[in-house]
Parts: structure tokens; sequence; C-alpha cells
């Protein structure tokens, strides 16, 4: 994820993840909480918890990320804020983020 860049405000019904730090700072919101996490660090994110995944760094973030549970299908993503405007209504499922913002 390029510098100052951030994927949009969003929440899974069927899986939680778990994503670990290879490069870069990220900042995470998960929930009400917000956290930096540096190299070699990493978060969970529940199933069904709101979060989203910033780049505040000067350098690109790189991240692994894990995903787990009954149904992984790229469909299931429910946006509520989205800088590049694919946000749709709160409740409708849309595509999963595959670029590399």
């Amino acid at each position: 994820m390029l510098p100052g860049h951030r994927l949009s405000l969003q929440m899974h019904h069927h899986r939680s993840e778990h994503w670990i730090v290879v490069s870069g700072t990220a900042r995470v919101t998960n929930g009400d909480a917000v956290a930096v996490v540096n190299v070699n660090e990493s978060t969970f994110i529940p199933m069904g918890k709101l979060h989203r995944l910033e780049n505040p760094g000067i350098i690109p973030l790189i991240i692994i990320e894990v995903q787990s549970g009954e149904y992984l299908g790229e469909d299931d993503i429910v946006r509520f804020d989205d800088d590049y405007r694919r946000a749709e209504p709160q409740g409708e499922v849309t595509a999963r983020e595959t670029d590399n913002r």
C-alpha cells in the first residue's frame, strides 16, 4: 500500500483476518480502537468488526493477510467509507479490494 493511502472502512460477515506487517508502518482501525502496527507485529480483526488499514508512513506498507472462516469468498465485504468511491449503501456486499493501494 502506498504512503498516505488507506483501504475502505469495512467489515466481513464470514471471515476474520490476521494482518502481519512485513515492511512499513500500519495504522489499523479495529472497531473503536486505532493502533499503530510496526514491522514484525500483527493484529487480529474478528469477524463482523469494522476495520480499516492505512499507511501513515513514507515507505510502502507490505502486509501478509491470513483469512479464516467458513466462507472466504471475494464478495464478503461491506464498505462503510471508501476513498475510492466504491462504498455501497450500508448492508450491500461488493467485490473485495484487490489492488495494491
